[in-house]
């Protein structure tokens, strides 16, 4: 069993890699992108508008084949082979921080408009307004919707395996394939299932901490 949990376990940690560069880099940046979505700039709204259509419109496993062997199809750029796990890191933040931005432009244009009007009766500046009344409740509400795609970032992972980053998939597949066996897949199946658990866990306290108004 140790043949099989070891490399298992390794695998899992690189896929909690991935899985936490994604979230740090892609939440912030989902909103930046989600500003520029609205923003009153027409040739940068647009601009954007196509970013995340294409995102959202094309598979992710494509995206990381475009960022790996782009560079060197299109420029004859070299790159080393610890290339591989940088192009997944990308990949992965381009593409979550399109769904990110949507689901944060959902939730700001839920808020209404008179809050703006009131904060700035109050002497709060634009910066001010957001910050402290608009984005609080903005990640209230968009919260289950964030959820959801934490959740389908722990099983988007095993994509990585695409362009051969060993992360639990890649090593469940290699295993199964030299033992002729199910059970490596089986074990990586119950590794990601408490995984996600433990994410759905974690955001649904996250969640009933931020109900202000539960009694």
């Amino acid at each position: 069993m140790a043949e099989i949990l070891l490399p298992l376990l390794k695998g899992l940690g690189v896929s909690f890699q991935i899985f936490l560069i994604t979230l740090i880099l892609s939440l912030p940046l989902g909103l930046l992108v989600s500003l520029g979505r609205m923003s009153r700039n027409g040739p940068l709204s647009a601009l954007i508008r196509i970013y995340i259509s294409i995102m959202r419109g094309t598979p992710l496993m494509l995206q990381l084949f475009v960022v790996y062997y782009g560079p060197y199809y299109l420029f004859r750029i070299r790159l080393s082979p610890g290339y591989r796990n940088i192009a997944v890191c990308i990949g992965f933040v381009i593409n979550y921080a399109a769904y990110f931005a949507e689901i944060y432009r959902s939730g700001i244009q839920s808020i209404p408009k008179g809050q703006y009007e009131a904060a700035e009766i109050l002497g709060y500046s634009r910066a001010q307004s957001f910050l402290r009344i608009i984005l609080p409740q903005v990640i209230k509400r968009i919260l289950p919707a964030v959820t959801n795609e934490v959740i389908t970032l722990v099983k988007d992972t095993s994509l990585a395996f695409s362009i051969s980053v060993m992360e639990m998939f890649t090593a469940a597949k290699a295993l199964s394939s030299a033992q002729s066996s199910m059970t490596p897949l089986i074990a990586a199946g119950i590794f990601y299932y408490i995984f996600n658990f433990i994410v759905a866990f974690l955001m649904e306290r996250l969640e009933k901490r931020l109900d202000y108004y539960s009694i």
